[in-house]
């Protein structure tokens, strides 16, 4: 039996009628391996809590967490990263689409040397919509993360212990796992992994969600949004000051240049828009702020179900 302790952090979000199967596909690959699952109810409106209290009494090694609230995926993963013991963490999702059966390929590659190795899909299994998400997702993180083209992200990853210890001295709210791999190594690669068809019902991340994903990754980890605003505004600046010489040259030499009313509609309108675009993004920066001065919560945790003796392995 390989002695080095492995960690599985799993967010659960109505997953009731599959998270069962997502362990026991855990526990039949890591037979011959130290490991310890965590599993983190994000607050699910169905009985996924139940069922992760009946896993946790027939494993001792099996960790239940209920957060009070619905806090999102990357609140739950932080949950979860702060009651694991292994030296190796790796992360999947809830509903089967990432086969637990293959996570010894990142857990080999980590052991290779690598700092995190994310899955990579041949063919995607997920919806249109969230394929989309996803494009947008890595062009965002390119941009605003300096992610490089060929790394592919994805909710199926390892990484070492160190990465993790690093990733939950980040106290503030809103969390954004992937940028804060990003700002802690450079070692990172990808392996190519089976996807599956989902198990059960649909994806958890709605359009809304999608949107507060995208912008904890604008705010909370780059201020080129900030130096967008501006450069759009000195352009702005720079045209209008282009305009005025045009009208003033055109009176100059006679011409009597009159602008249509439409037209100017159009422009006055444009330009109050993106003004309004520009404080929006101001605004959010300075609300994000002002609510990490008042140290709200990543996360509430109800409930810890926890029978784990440090120290422990499964021979003992």
């Amino acid at each position: 039996m390989d002695r080095e302790l492995i960690s599985f952090v799993i967010p659960c979000y109505k997953s009731s009628k599959t998270i069962e199967i997502v362990v026991n596909e855990i526990k039949q690959t890591m037979a011959n391996y130290d490991y310890e699952i965590v599993l983190v109810n994000d607050s699910s409106p169905d009985d996924t809590f139940g069922t992760i209290a009946k896993l946790c009494s027939k494993d001792k090694y099996i960790v239940g967490i209920n957060l009070n609230e619905n806090f999102g995926q990357h609140a739950a993963l932080m949950a979860g990263f702060n009651h694991v013991h292994g030296s190796i963490v790796v992360c999947l999702d809830d509903d089967g689409q990432t086969p637990a059966n293959e996570c010894l390929k990142l857990i080999d590659e980590i052991k290779r040397g690598k700092d995190v190795v994310y899955a990579k899909y041949t063919h995607k299994k997920h919806s249109n919509f969230r394929n989309f998400g996803s494009r947008v997702n890595d062009w965002m993180l390119r941009f605003m993360l300096n992610k490089p083209k060929e790394l592919e992200v994805s909710s199926y990853f390892a990484m070492r212990r160190l990465i993790a210890d690093e990733v939950i001295k980040y106290t503030n709210p809103f969390p954004y796992v992937i940028g804060l791999v990003l700002r802690s190594t450079k070692s990172i690669s990808n392996i190519e992994i089976n996807h599956k068809d989902r198990m059960e019902g649909e994806s958890g991340y709605t359009f809304r969600k999608l949107i507060a994903l995208w912008m904890n990754g604008f705010t909370a980890f780059s201020v080129k949004p900030l130096r967008m605003a501006t450069a759009i505004g000195g352009i702005m600046a720079l045209i209008s000051f282009l305009y005025g010489i045009f009208t003033i040259v055109m009176k100059i030499v006679g011409i009597n240049y009159v602008m249509g009313f439409s037209a100017l509609m159009a422009v006055i309108t444009f330009i109050g828009g993106l003004n309004l675009l520009m404080l929006g993004i101001i605004g959010e920066y300075i609300g994000r702020i002002y609510i990490s001065l008042n140290k709200a919560p990543q996360y509430i945790i109800r409930e810890v179900i926890d029978n784990r003796e440090q120290g422990t392995s499964r021979e003992e």
